[in-house]
């Protein structure tokens, strides 16, 4: 992840659960807020009624990879935590970029602009 920071400290993400706006998919939920820099900053959590450590770090990766891919498209200045919601079956990777692409769109943080022009282009 090139131009991501990733967010460490439990305060940094209590204040995103407070402050930050969010949105709930199927598999998982989206807290967004600005952070007055010029980097983006990414959290990822999975709990522990989700399963076994080899299913939660899964989650994690899956996670992880799809927003490798949607990096470059993300708005800067923004604070990202996505959490994984406890379902009976593991999400496969598809399902997890769809609706990852929908959340981002929805809260506002997806440059559409450049995903055009890449499509188009």
């Amino acid at each position: 992840m090139k131009n991501t920071v990733p967010l460490k400290k439990n305060s940094e993400f209590l204040r995103l659960y407070k402050k930050g706006k969010f949105y709930a998919g199927k598999n998982i939920v989206l807290y967004v807020m600005k952070n007055g820099l010029d980097i983006k900053r990414l959290g990822i959590t999975v709990g522990k009624k989700f399963g076994k450590s080899v299913k939660r770090n899964r989650m994690k990766r899956l996670i992880r990879e799809n927003y490798k891919y949607y990096e470059e498209f993300i708005k800067n200045g923004y604070d990202l935590v996505f959490v994984a919601r406890t379902r009976e079956q593991m999400p496969d990777f598809a399902d997890i970029k769809r609706e990852m692409k929908f959340l981002l769109k929805k809260l506002d943080v997806f440059e559409q602009e450049k995903w055009c022009c890449l499509e188009n282009g």
